[in-house]
């Protein structure tokens, strides 16, 4: 009995190791070979949204969403069943990805009427979030995100600032220009303010004043600095994270593998002691 739990419990770990972990060569194969499944899902689901095409090849593509549907439905299910802690998974943002790339599929199977009404279609739709998971399998999504975390509080402060900045211009100029000139409330004032600020410009309202264009102008040069100071921020922290992780690594003598971190005492890639 004791065997046989041992035995069930190795099987469970070692099933982990391929699904979540990318350092085996398994577990790598296995990555890719979700990574090519969830670009062609996707890709069937933008096909099946093209009207000639879906009725040239509806067969074909139906056949091909129940196979990606049945196949992302049992990855789902293994990932639950070899999960350290399914709970975790399930509700986290990941677990929810993949169970709403299959759970559309299934409701238009179980409620037919469904199929005739354009608004719920849409859910069918959802399929497409599992663009998401393809982050999941690139460091560089990884380091975007640590460098997007490290700078969120002063890309928050610089939001606060952009917030009162329109939230004053947008006031102004619903006072200069008023409802005559289309600025019927502050909340239209915010808007216009948000659109030239983010040099938008949609055209829908605009100044009549030359008090009200002159504030325009103004909208626009400090929307135009203003658009390059997330980008700087981040770039920062990138470069910072970039100088950590070279210095926390260290390299493979045997196959030459760069990204070893200090506490790896094997290589993932040949075995090799480093």
């Amino acid at each position: 009995m004791t065997n046989s739990i041992s035995e069930k419990e190795s099987f469970k770990h070692r099933i982990s190791k391929v699904v979540f972990e990318s350092e085996t060569s398994a577990g790598r194969r296995f990555d890719k070979v979700l990574f090519v499944a969830i670009l062609v899902s996707v890709a069937v689901v933008v096909l099946a949204s093209v009207e000639s095409i879906a009725k040239k090849h509806e067969d074909i593509l139906s056949l091909l969403e129940w196979f990606f549907t049945i196949a992302f439905t049992l990855e789902y299910l293994i990932r639950v069943y070899c999960a350290p802690d399914r709970r975790q998974y399930v509700l986290s943002f990941f677990g929810v990805i993949d169970l709403l790339a299959v759970v559309p599929t299934y409701l238009a199977l179980l409620f037919p009427e469904l199929h005739s009404l354009i608004d719920v279609r849409v859910l069918r739709l959802i399929r497409i979030f599992r663009v998401f998971k393809l982050t999941a399998y690139s460091s560089e999504y990884t380091h975007l995100a640590q460098a997007f975390a490290a700078s969120k509080r002063k890309i928050l402060v610089f939001l606060s600032v952009v917030l009162m900045v329109v939230m004053v211009m947008g006031t102004l100029m619903y006072i200069i220009e008023g409802p005559e000139h289309g600025y019927t409330s502050i909340p239209t004032g915010i808007y216009w303010a948000i659109t030239t600020m983010t040099t938008v410009g949609f055209g829908d309202i605009a100044p009549q004043t030359d008090l009200g264009r002159f504030l325009s102008s103004v909208m626009m040069l400090i929307g135009w600095g203003t658009l390059a100071v997330p980008t700087g921020i981040v770039t920062a922290e990138i470069s910072v994270h970039n100088k950590k992780r070279a210095l926390e690594q260290k390299t493979c003598a045997q196959c030459s593998r760069t990204n070893l971190k200090l506490y790896d005492k094997f290589c993932g890639t040949c075995g090799h002691e480093v």
